[in-house]
Formats: C-alpha cells, sequence, structure tokens
C-alpha cells in the first residue's frame, strides 16, 4: 500500500525522487532542503509531533520500543515509492562538506546524486572501538545478554546459512557502520530489508516483549554483513552531530564503561 505524500514533500518523485528519512521521537529543527521527511517513529499511541507517522499504511509502528529507529525504516521501505531512499536521525546527519553553518553543512540533493553516480550505497564514517571487536563491543552494552548473540547466530544460520561467513568477519572487526543510517537505491533497499526484516523477526522469537532497544541495536550490524556478503560498493559521508551535548554524554558513558569493564577485569586477575 503507497500513503500518499504530505504537500511538503508530492512533487520529490517528479523533481529529484530522493526520499531521506529523518527518525525522530521529538520536536527538533530539521533540514529545509525538500528530500529529507521527518518520520515521527512510534508514533502509535503518542502525541501528534505535527511530522508523518510511522503508524499508517503497512507499519510495525508498535515495535519501535524494540525495535527503535527501524520502525521508521519498515515504513518507508513497505510505503515510498521513489528511486532513493535514506535513513538519518535527527540530530545526525550525513555532511559532504562543512559549510560553516550546522544545517548548511547537510548533504543536500545535488550531493547525493553526486556521490551515488559511481556506487551503491553512502554510509557514515566507520566508527573505530580500537580496543573491542564489534562482537566484544555489542556485549557490553548493559541491556545485552550473552543469548543475544548466540540466538542471532542461530537465526543466521537457520535462515540464511550463506551469511554466516559474512556476519563472523564482520563480528571480528574492530571497525563498524553505526546508527543505522545510508542512502542507496530503492530497489536495492527493498531487497536488503526483504532480508534484514525477515532475520530480526525471527531473532525476535528469541527475547522477551519488555526488553527495549536490542533489536534496533542488532541491526545496526546487519548493513555491513550484507554489503559483506554481496560485494556491494559505498562510499563513507562524515557525520555531523546537532546535538553535540547529547554526544559528548554518549561518548563519556562509553569511556566510563569500558573502565568499567577493565577495572572488573583487573580486580578478578587480582
Amino acid at each position: 500500500m503507497t500513503v500518499e505524500k504530505e504537500t511538503r514533500y508530492k512533487n520529490i518523485s517528479n523533481k529529484k525522487d530522493i526520499i531521506i528519512l529523518v527518525a525522530t521521537h521529538k520536536k527538533y529543527q530539521m533540514p529545509n532542503n525538500e528530500i529529507y521527511m521527518p518520520i515521527h517513529v512510534g508514533k502509535a499511541g503518542k502525541d501528534d509531533l505535527g511530522y508523518r507517522g510511522d503508524d499508517t499504511g503497512d507499519n510495525i509502528s508498535d515495535k519501535n520500543d524494540s525495535w527503535s529507529e527501524l520502525t521508521g525504516l519498515y515504513w518507508g521501505w513497505k510505503n515510498l515509492n521513489c528511486t532513493y531512499l535514506g535513513l538519518v536521525q535527527y540530530r545526525r546527519h550525513f555532511m559532504y562538506r562543512r559549510k560553516g553553518n550546522r544545517f548548511k553543512s547537510i548533504l543536500n540533493d545535488r550531493e547525493v546524486e553526486k556521490i551515488l553516480r559511481n556506487i551503491d550505497i553512502i554510509l557514515p564514517k566507520a566508527r573505530n572501538y580500537h580496543i573491542d571487536t564489534l562482537e566484544e563491543h555489542f556485549r557490553g552494552y548493559d541491556f545485552v545478554i550473552p543469548e543475544d548473540l548466540i540466538n542471532f547466530k542461530r537465526v543466521i544460520n537457520d535462515i540464511c546459512p550463506e551469511y554466516i561467513a559474512a556476519m563472523e568477519t564482520v563480528m571480528a572487526r574492530k571497525t563498524g557502520h553505526m546508527c543505522n543510517m545510508f542512502i542507496m537505491k530503492k530497489e536495492l533497499l527493498n531487497k536488503f530489508c526483504a532480508w534484514e526484516f525477515a532475520v530480526l523477526e525471527e531473532f525476535e522469537r528469541y527475547i522477551s516483549k519488555d526488553r527495549k532497544r536490542i533489536v534496533g541495536y542488532m541491526a545496526e550490524h546487519m548493513l555491513d554483513i550484507w554489503i559483506e556478503k554481496n560485494g556491494l560498493r559505498y562510499t563513507e559521508c562524515n557525520v555531523i552531530h546537532l546535538d553535540w551535548k547529547n554526544e559528548i554524554d554518549r561518548r563519556i558513558d562509553f569511556i566510563m564503561r569500558k573502565l568499567g569493564v577493565k577495572f572488573r577485569r583487573i580486580h578478578l586477575m587480582g
């Protein structure tokens, strides 16, 4: 089922045919380029923010507590008809080149078309965890339990065993493309989403309904696994953070978490 676009976006398919969903759960300043479509993720049962909600048409809006921004991605996959589709977050955007003003630095339609002329996917600059592999980093989250990766591997092995080698390669790296951010051709995205959501829906069977964020965080590794398996071409763009206080808080939290892990290891060794 195709959902009719809001007035602000009704001419996109005729002009550039690029739509970049901006996942948000709160009011925030949005890019003024018309390719950006704010999408209120987890809209089902929530107050109206004035943005398009992910609770219309074919949707999984009520799963947002666990699936995070993926409910917006699912909505875009199922309900939008365009040539290029992307997903970013309300405080994080792709940046082609810095132009002084942060909002003016956000990737625009001309830059998207230029970049995607010769490659398949735009990804955020890979994040380097230095001392941890992606698997070790994932296990470090407070809301992750040891069975999560065991069950994820079990699902991959059961429904798409040809992806096992790619998954092990990716999870053994110390760098990865985080935040579920990307831009790619819609026809390519259709293939990715068909695979990703099939895996995640099966994985969901192994987790309790009260666990938050876990599916969304697991998904952060899936695009790299899919790219590795299928040999797709990608380029990396810098990410501009519109709320540095939030980003600094997240980084401090990460450092303290890692220090805590190290301190516990030293204590156990002593």
